[in-house]
């Protein structure tokens, strides 16, 4: 009954869903690509991926966003390296994106193959499934449809959520709709969760025997000419770094007035902040923002490359509006400050940071990374700060602190070693389904 509920609110908001694309698509062009196979419509020959002559039902793997496609990089990479076909599906624009730019080589032979996964339309994702005929799916995080995971069991597509998390209010959302949550969560074959509160809190929404396997954030691979370019580029600069990372909207305006309010002072050079929006749609708008603050901004797509001659020696802000570049961002980085934080969204990744080696900062919100969060401040290699002021005025002692900066470096990288390995247990788990 409440599924037939579900569904019949998704009919009746179909043609709203159209406008919606329209109007994201005016600001990302790239979201309005293939409309048709976000309603399950996919063009002939975006059929499963094939290669060495023959078609093979692929490994399914559904990366909604830019954070999840990152986080499934090493297992879709494990997938690849072990010969198998792979089906990566998005709901976003800058996740497609990033799948595209990650997996270049494996698309060009058609070794994995992207597409849209459908809004949570019985008929939708009905055709999705015929059209794909995936040997099974694997959730990266968050995402659990009632309808899909129906869909699913109909066409006998085994289904795990792997590197799952579930924080403490979004559990209690979920039971709100007891019965369709659990039917969904239940509908699962495997839930592989990142550690044992969101194990608890996943069984709790119906989920069964939920296995605690770790973060695949913890073993993403970084690019080594972006690590080494990044050092080198700080070295050229000659003073200090700040990364305000993947700020969301509305910290911006925190931070600034936090900067504006406490200037750096002291003997020393004046950091260089390099400013990086969690969202692309937000690049004009954050730049904006910059403009009417009176500070003294480029944009990184305005440089040719990555040389630390190009930047004008007066430059305070650097706005990082690109895609693909966070490990270069961290390795100048003396300091990184991780948004999403500051406004009660949840917070963002601290892994990447802390992986590259960079001393970390994060605000009071990180319900959404809550073990990895305390788990680096434990290991101290991260502070919590109480607000944005906080966050500067922490950031601003870390810079005239040396000895406490190369012991925070020390702790980050002790901390990304002792967590790596969720890659190889989510293989072994779904090892009978990839034979």
């Amino acid at each position: 009954m409440w599924r037939g509920l579900y569904s019949a609110l998704w009919r009746l908001a179909a043609p709203w869903l159209w406008l919606r694309i329209w109007r994201r698509a005016r600001r990302e062009p790239a979201y309005g690509a293939f409309p048709f196979e976000r309603f399950g419509r996919y063009r002939r020959e975006a059929t499963v991926p094939s290669y060495d002559g023959y078609r093979a039902a692929p490994v399914w793997v559904h990366a909604v966003s830019l954070g999840e496609t990152r986080a499934a990089q090493p297992l879709i990479q494990a997938l690849l390296d072990r010969g198998l076909t792979v089906l990566l599906t998005h709901m976003t624009a800058t996740g497609r994106t990033e799948g595209a730019r990650l997996f270049e080589q494996a698309i060009a032979q058609g070794r994995l193959r992207q597409a849209w996964l459908p809004y949570d339309l019985p008929g939708a994702v009905r055709r999705f499934f015929r059209h794909f005929t995936p040997r099974c799916g694997l959730l990266i995080e968050t995402e659990v449809w009632p309808n899909l995971i129906f869909a699913a069991h109909w066409h006998a597509v085994p289904m795990a959520l792997v590197s799952a998390r579930l924080s403490a209010s979004s559990a209690r959302k979920a039971l709100y709709l007891k019965s369709l949550a659990r039917a969904a969560y239940g509908g699962l074959d495997l839930v592989l969760a990142q550690t044992a509160a969101d194990a608890a809190r996943l069984a709790e929404v119906g989920a069964r025997a939920p296995q605690v396997v770790g973060n695949l954030k913890f073993d993403l691979g970084l690019p080594p000419e972006q690590l080494r370019a990044g050092r080198d580029w700080r070295a050229a600069l000659g003073r200090p770094v700040v990364v305000l990372a993947s700020t969301r909207e509305g910290e911006e305006e925190m931070l600034l007035a936090a900067i504006a309010r406490r200037p750096p002072a002291g003997p020393g050079p004046v950091p260089l902040v390099i400013l990086v929006p969690r969202h692309p749609q937000r690049f004009d708008d954050v730049a904006a923002l910059l403009k009417a603050s009176g500070l003294r901004t480029v944009r990184r797509s305005t440089l040719a490359g990555w040389s630390a001659a190009e930047l004008p020696s007066d430059t305070q802000v650097l706005l990082g509006d690109s895609l693909g570049e966070m490990p270069f961002y961290y390795s100048t980085a003396d300091v990184s400050v991780v948004g999403g934080s500051f406004a009660p969204l949840g917070g963002q990744n601290l892994i990447e940071a802390a992986a590259c080696g960079s001393p970390v900062i994060v605000g009071p919100h990180t319900f959404n990374f809550a073990q990895a969060s305390e788990d680096a401040i434990a290991a101290g290699a991260a502070r919590r700060a109480a607000d944005a002021a906080h966050a500067w005025q922490l950031a601003l002692e870390l810079l005239a602190d040396d000895g406490r900066r190369e012991a925070m470096r020390a702790a980050a990288a002790a901390f990304t070693a002792t967590h790596t390995g969720a890659t190889r247990r989510v293989m072994l788990a779904i090892g009978n389904w990839i034979k």
